[in-house]
């Protein structure tokens, strides 16, 4: 059996009928004919196979039935306003979800600036982050539970657009009873010190692995962390040396380390990826505006650009 289902339309003339007290009177309140009001009318009683209107001399009143329907009509009106009012708050980026997912030390180090400027524009957006490895960042923009996130690269996955890349250079961190002498090291120099590394299967040991494997020995780590946060606290209590994302260095955990560039420079790209058939809402472009503002434009290198 066919579900009736009222025409909201329908529901407004019918309620504004009963306001003005005349067919005549709602058209000019609604901008409507009369003849095109006493359609509405007659269409909406014939769908519900009832008499709600009477005319008593030169007035309409509601019957029983009208009086009773009018309450829902006017509840019906009312939250129909309400919803068009909350779209548009959508729709003038006021409003919204946001499932962002990145790194530990993005997150750490990148993410509230790039949250406190989305903020002033929207204040209030609804944003929940994501913390984990690149793969797992991946799996879940690709199967629609994160909306955006910012990885390590490369990235080889058809489904997902690249916004931009920012180069965070990546430099050695030794405990302060360190005598190294240089300003910046070599593979060769890590080949014979305790090496504390960040865990197999992070992105960012595919960047670091190689680099020391220059020195031809492949890295041996008498430690493997799935934290950066952690590995600068191993090696500033001395248990050895590691290499991080200079991002990581910007509060006062530096002041208990040595910190040495690397030679031959080493860097990790990082990029902002969604899927190819994502909708860009006023929330996600208000996000790529975001780390646009933070990150500057020199170090931003393109490749698949979303307009």
């Amino acid at each position: 059996m066919r579900r009736k289902q009222l025409n909201l339309e329908h529901l407004h003339t019918f309620a504004e009928v009963v306001r003005q007290g005349s067919f005549s009177g709602a058209g000019n309140k609604l901008g409507m004919t009369q003849p095109a009001v006493s359609l509405q009318m007659l269409k909406l009683e014939q769908w519900l196979g009832l008499r709600l209107i009477e005319r008593i001399g030169k007035r309409a009143f509601a019957t029983a039935a009208g009086s009773d329907l009018l309450p829902f009509a006017r509840r019906l009106q009312d939250e129909s306003d309400a919803a068009v009012r909350h779209m548009q708050r959508h729709a003038q980026a006021k409003l919204g979800r946001l499932r962002m997912g990145t790194g530990e030390t993005a997150c750490l180090y990148l993410f509230p600036s790039v949250l406190a400027s989305l903020h002033k524009t929207q204040p209030d957006l609804e944003i929940t982050v994501v913390t984990g490895n690149t793969s797992e960042m991946l799996d879940l923009v690709e199967s629609n539970a994160l909306d955006i996130a910012l990885v390590t690269l490369p990235v080889h996955r058809r489904t997902l657009a690249l916004r931009f890349v920012l180069n965070d250079p990546l430099v050695a961190v030794l405990p302060l009873s360190d005598r190294s002498s240089s300003d910046s090291l070599r593979p060769q120099y890590f080949s014979n010190k305790p090496l504390i590394l960040y865990e197999p299967g992070g992105a960012i040991r595919t960047v670091i692995d190689p680099w020391l494997a220059a020195s031809g020995t492949p890295p041996k780590p008498i430690m493997e962390v799935g934290s950066i946060e952690a590995t600068k606290r191993l090696v500033a209590v001395g248990l050895g040396c590691s290499i991080v994302p200079s991002m990581a260095l910007n509060d006062q955990s530096a002041h208990r380390l040595r910190i040495r560039s690397l030679v031959p420079k080493l860097s990790r790209r990082l990029g902002l990826v969604l899927r190819h058939d994502k909708v860009l809402d006023p929330a996600l472009r208000g996000t790529i505006k975001a780390f646009e503002r933070i990150i500057e434009p020199h170090a931003a290198g393109r490749h698949k650009t979303i307009s």
